[in-house]
């Protein structure tokens, strides 16, 4: 091997690591990124090592596809538990077609009394 060849060998070699480092420090960050999107969920205490790994990373970190994707149903279906219906769903031994036809028994029964009132 002359003196030329093991310069370029040695070049390549370095080009091979930093290219690693580079990947290295991107899926760092990445799971960086998946840890402290589930401390802000979970209101968990942030850690210093995650931001300096995100910033290392230029900022150029997004969360995996199919985290995303998993996360947005999780939002919905976090949403409906919010709601009035997800909240008496959540409620034990409430049969909510009993429920429903209560309610709609007492709107007809409104309707009937107001259909009576001559003020209506």
């Amino acid at each position: 091997m002359t003196q030329e060849e093991f310069e370029q060998y040695q070049q390549q070699l370095a080009e091979e690591k930093l290219e690693r480092d580079a990947n290295f420090a991107q899926k760092k960050a990445e799971r960086a990124t998946v840890r402290s999107h589930f401390r802000e969920k979970y209101r968990l205490p942030k850690s210093e090592l995650d931001d300096t790994q995100i910033q290392a990373a230029a900022d150029d970190v997004e969360l995996p596809t199919e985290l995303a994707k998993m996360i947005a149903e999780d939002n919905q279906e976090e949403e409906h538990k919010q709601s009035v219906l997800g909240q008496i769903t959540n409620i034990q031994n409430v049969d909510m077609d009993q429920l429903k036809e209560k309610a709609q028994s007492t709107l007809e029964d409104l309707k009937q009394t107001a259909e009576k009132c001559d003020v209506m």
